[in-house]
């Protein structure tokens, strides 16, 4: 019998990171589902929401690790191999938002057109459009900059070093990928993280379209699994953030 180039000789699995996988993703998206309330709810107290996730998806991993008697290095919190990651990260920029810019305009060029297709966009946002011929550079101004930190400090190293280095890293141990495609885990466990991941964007503002991160999550996920760091995550992650920004400057008027 030949084995396939991606087939891997699987370990046993651990049922217990089975379990502390779900324990763990149902506590925090417990407290995510209320804390983002609080932007919306109470806007008068600022982002102290968005702070609030931030802090618990930094502090549940450590718990885990604190109860598993592990450390943070266990779950991706740390550079090594640089040079993979910055390339995987970079790669995933130079491949992914070119297409996505164009599907971006696409999107807003076709249903900002349409009176009934209008309802496919978020709201207000058709109002704010105003089409390629009004396209401009964004302005490289202190408030872009304080965007690109938050995004790259409070949003993607948070998320990715909980749904990423912790979850998926639990969840590959669960279910260890029977694949690997140049050396990422393809399998059960990338799945469910992708989908945890996806699904605790919905209670912010409770629209489907978030669930669209899944996608960007398989491909995360697939790089913490192939390089055992969270460094190429983050900076797909946070670049991803920012060049939406980006194109909103370009386009929108508000």
């Amino acid at each position: 019998m030949v084995r396939s180039p991606l087939s891997v000789s699987s370990p046993a699995p651990d049922r217990v990171a089975g379990r502390h996988a779900l324990y763990a993703y149902l506590a925090v998206a417990a407290l995510v589902a209320a804390m983002v309330r609080i932007d919306v709810d109470v806007p008068a107290i600022g982002h102290l929401g968005s702070a609030l996730v931030a802090v618990t998806l930094l502090y549940a991993p450590v718990v885990i690790a604190w109860r598993r008697q592990e450390d943070l290095i266990d779950y991706g919190f740390r550079a090594d191999p640089v040079g993979r990651g910055v390339r995987l990260g970079v790669g995933y920029v130079l491949l992914v938002f070119p297409i996505f810019a164009a599907g971006y305009f696409a999107f807003y060029e076709i249903v900002c057109g349409d009176r009934e297709l209008r309802l496919l966009a978020p709201p207000g946002v058709c109002r704010a459009y105003r089409g390629l011929a009004e396209l401009h550079a964004p302005a490289l101004d202190w408030e872009l900059a304080q965007f690109v930190l938050v995004q790259a400090v409070v949003v993607a190293l948070p998320e990715e070093l909980f749904f990423r280095g912790c979850l998926h890293e639990l969840l590959e141990r669960r279910l260890p990928p029977k694949r690997r495609w140049l050396g990422g885990g393809v399998g059960l466990a990338l799945l469910l993280s992708s989908a945890a991941f996806a699904l605790i964007h919905l209670p912010k503002d409770g629209d489907p379209r978030a669930l669209a991160t899944f996608f960007p999550g398989m491909v995360f996920g697939w790089m913490r699994s192939a390089t055992g760091s969270i460094l190429a995550p983050v900076i797909a992650h946070a670049a991803s953030n920012v060049f939406v920004r980006v194109l909103d400057l370009m386009v929108l008027v508000r």
